[in-house]
């Protein structure tokens, strides 16, 4: 009985103890309440956006203030376009470039086919799993691309970086 009692005693001070976890903060509106529950999709959005932002300022050191003014405004211009697969880079790539849907080309890995060539308005950068257009160079390696389906199944407008894609001319021969 004394050793039951004693291991019990052990067990609630060994349960009791602090652990050093920290605690888990959520940015809440002041409008949120029970009869109008919050929609929180909106913070981490923002978020990430503000993740995005200072790790492109980190990597590539961006001083000029016409680049920086050019990186913060991202503009989200459509979703998927119809006819589109569900993952429609590629789809949404080919339509900017050709001006309609090009089968083959909805695999991002397909436009690294095109002839490589060095970054310009109109080009493609393209790597296996993703694709976008170049649409205005920006500063170093950074681009204002048109980016289909990059992130959140929206087509945005916004700063890219070149770096891990390789340049390809879509008006060239494919190979």
């Amino acid at each position: 009985m004394l050793k039951q009692i004693v291991f019990a005693y052990c067990l609630v001070v060994v349960t009791s103890l602090n652990s050093e976890a920290r605690p888990y903060r959520i940015e809440r509106a002041t409008e949120c309440n029970v009869t109008m529950p919050c929609d929180f999709s909106y913070y981490s959005q923002a978020l990430k956006q503000r993740t995005e932002l200072r790790h492109s300022l980190r990597t590539h050191r961006l001083e000029q203030p016409a680049a920086l003014d050019t990186l913060i405004s991202q503009r989200v211009v459509g979703g998927r376009p119809a006819g589109c697969p569900f993952a429609f880079c590629g789809c949404g790539a080919a339509l900017r470039v050709f001006g309609r849907i090009v089968p083959e080309l909805n695999l991002a890995a397909n436009w690294l086919r095109f002839p490589r060539t060095s970054p310009a308005p109109g080009m493609v950068a393209a790597r296996r799993g993703h694709v976008f257009v170049l649409e205005q160079h920006v500063g170093g390696d950074v681009w204002m691309a048109y980016d289909a389906n990059s992130g959140g199944h929206a087509t945005r407008m916004h700063a890219r970086s070149l770096r891990g894609y390789t340049v390809v001319n879509p008006r060239g021969t494919q190979i």
